[in-house]
C-alpha cells in the first residue's frame, strides 16, 4: 500500500467510519502486526489478541485518526504497547531487546525486480536466521514492515545511529553470506 493510498484510507475511515477502508488497512497490516506482537508475547493467541484490541480502539477511536501523521508508526506503537500491557498484567518479564526472535514473512525480494537463484536465497535465509535477536527484529521492521530508520529508532527506543549500526550490520553478514561462486548456481552456455 503506498503512503497516498495509506492517507486516503485513513482518512476514509476518520470522515466517513467507512468499514471497506477500515478491511482494507486490517489486511494490510495484520500480519506485519502479529509478528511484531508474537515476538514480544511468544504466543499465538495472545499476539493475534493483541493485534485485535489494537484495531478495535482504532475504530472506536477513528474520528482522531484524522490528527495522526504516521498511521504505520502509530499502528506498531499501539501494538507494542498493548503487547507490553499484556505482558504486566500477567507478571510476566519483560524481555530485552536482544532477547526477542521474530519471523519473517519472506526475505523481501520481487522476483520481477531481480533474477536471485534459490540458492542465494536459501544463502539470505540462513544469514538472516544466524542475526542476533535484535538485528534480526531491526532488519525485519525496515526491510519487511517499511518502516524508516527514525521510525524503528522511536518504536524500540533506541537511536537512529543504533538502527543505522544494526543495519550495516546486518547487510554485511547477509552480503558475506551470498559470496558464493555464482558460477555453480548459473547453467552453462554452450
Amino acid at each position: 500500500m503506498q503512503i497516498t493510498d495509506l492517507n486516503n484510507i485513513q482518512s476514509r475511515i476518520a470522515l466517513h467510519s467507512d468499514q471497506q477502508a477500515y478491511k482494507l488497512l486490517y489486511q494490510h497490516f495484520y500480519s506485519s502486526l502479529y509478528q511484531f506482537a508474537l515476538s514480544y508475547l511468544k504466543s499465538g493467541p495472545q499476539a493475534e489478541e493483541a493485534v485485535s484490541d489494537v484495531f478495535i480502539k482504532l475504530w472506536n477511536k477513528r474520528a482522531g485518526l484524522i490528527r495522526i501523521q504516521n498511521l504505520k508508526l502509530y499502528l506498531f506503537v499501539s501494538t507494542k504497547n498493548v503487547a507490553l500491557n499484556y505482558l504486566r498484567k500477567q507478571k510476566r518479564p519483560l524481555l530485552q531487546l536482544e532477547q526477542y526472535r521474530v519471523q519473517f514473512q519472506s526475505v523481501y525480494f520481487d522476483p520481477e525486480q531481480m533474477m536471485v537463484t534459490a540458492e542465494m536465497i536459501r544463502h539470505v535465509q540462513e544469514a538472516i536466521q544466524q542475526l542476533p535477536p535484535r538485528c534480526q527484529l531491526i532488519f525485519k521492521l525496515v526491510k519487511e514492515d517499511g518502516l524508516k530508520y527514525r521510525e524503528v529508532a522511536e518504536l524500540l527506543n533506541l537511536s537512529v545511529k543504533t538502527v543505522e549500526n544494526q543495519m550495516t550490520t546486518a547487510l554485511r553478514k547477509i552480503a558475506h553470506a551470498v559470496q558464493f561462486d555464482i558460477r555453480t548456481t548459473l547453467p552453462t552456455v554452450k
